[in-house]
């Protein structure tokens, strides 16, 4: 443990204003998490099955999907039993475990989105070097770049404030470990591990939204110059909901991570966080596979192959 740390477990706060809706709060957030999973899972099982996905494309949003589970099945499993039961206490370990799996899968979809919004860029705005630029093998070392980027980054904070010392309150104003209100229960000197977790947030977030806005500013640009207006309908209503994730995304992020001083707004970024957490998880695959017309073919074929076997 930490130097001076005589904290062993820590109580996680919840949401102590409407716990007594308890029960209806875990019925809420168990249907959320159930159909994230299924939503994600689907697209993985798709993407695998069926040659014709055996793209760029759905390699990505496939990776996106297993990072999805991740995070939410890092946080909402222990939410549900706060809930349920009102059991808040966590352990010292498991509690940076947590922030760790959040923070790195987190992170390394950050720097997906971007990756995938290259892709899109190149397939739309250079459709006939798409090919050679975004074959299989780049893609598969643009995804190890991903988790490369991120794991020493994430693991270098974690550790940072896991020596710093706990010797005083242990709640933590929360529903999951968040580095945020653990550094402001530390009775070390938190401004260097401030300023860290602060600098890293900046170049996880401040990147990929950077090359995110690049990649899609392009991309509007070439569908205005399309000489179909059905065609430019059809490309904005899907421009339209990918933005509508990423504002989200991208949103309450910012609000939480990208501020020098961490212990300021911790009461709403436990609202912010439940987006990330609760929200865009469940959006995410309808928005980006579940309204394609290929995955609905591809999942009408599954389906019907299933019932073949039987």
């Amino acid at each position: 443990m930490g130097n001076g740390t005589t904290v062993h477990e820590f109580t996680l706060e919840g949401f102590p204003a409407i716990q007594h809706l308890g029960k209806v709060l875990f019925l809420v957030h168990l249907l959320a998490y159930l159909a994230s999973i299924a939503g994600n899972v689907i697209i993985i099982i798709i993407t695998c099955a069926d040659s014709r996905l055996h793209t760029p494309m759905y390699l990505f949003l496939s990776t996106y999907s297993f990072l999805e589970c991740g995070v939410i099945s890092a946080v909402i499993p222990k939410l549900l039993v706060i809930f349920l039961s009102g059991k808040q206490t966590i352990s010292f370990p498991a509690c940076f475990i947590q922030a760790f799996v959040f923070l790195f899968l987190g992170a390394v979809g950050f720097l997906l989105i971007a990756v995938m919004s290259l892709d899109r860029y190149v397939a739309i705005c250079k459709p006939l070097h798409y090919p050679t630029i975004m074959n299989l093998k780049t893609c598969f070392l643009l995804v190890t770049a991903c988790f490369t980027l991120a794991f020493p980054f994430i693991t270098g904070l974690v550790v940072k404030v896991f020596q710093l010392s706990f010797c005083g309150p242990h709640i933590i104003p929360h529903f999951f470990c968040d580095l945020a209100p653990l550094i402001h229960l530390s009775c070390s000197d938190t401004r260097p591990t401030e300023m860290l977790t602060f600098v890293l947030a900046l170049f996880v977030l401040i990147t990929s939204l950077i090359i995110t806005i690049i990649a899609y500013s392009n991309i509007v640009v070439t569908i205005i110059q399309l000489p179909s207006a059905k065609e430019k309908q059809k490309a904005f209503s899907n421009c339209s909901s990918h933005l509508i994730v990423l504002s989200l995304m991208y949103g309450s992020c910012v609000f939480i991570y990208v501020k020098p001083k961490q212990m300021n707004r911790l009461e709403s970024n436990r609202e912010a966080a439940l987006v990330n957490t609760v929200v865009t998880p469940l959006l995410n695959p309808v928005i980006y596979t579940l309204r394609n017309k290929q995955v609905h073919r591809a999942l009408r074929e599954t389906m019907c192959r299933m019932k073949i076997s039987r």
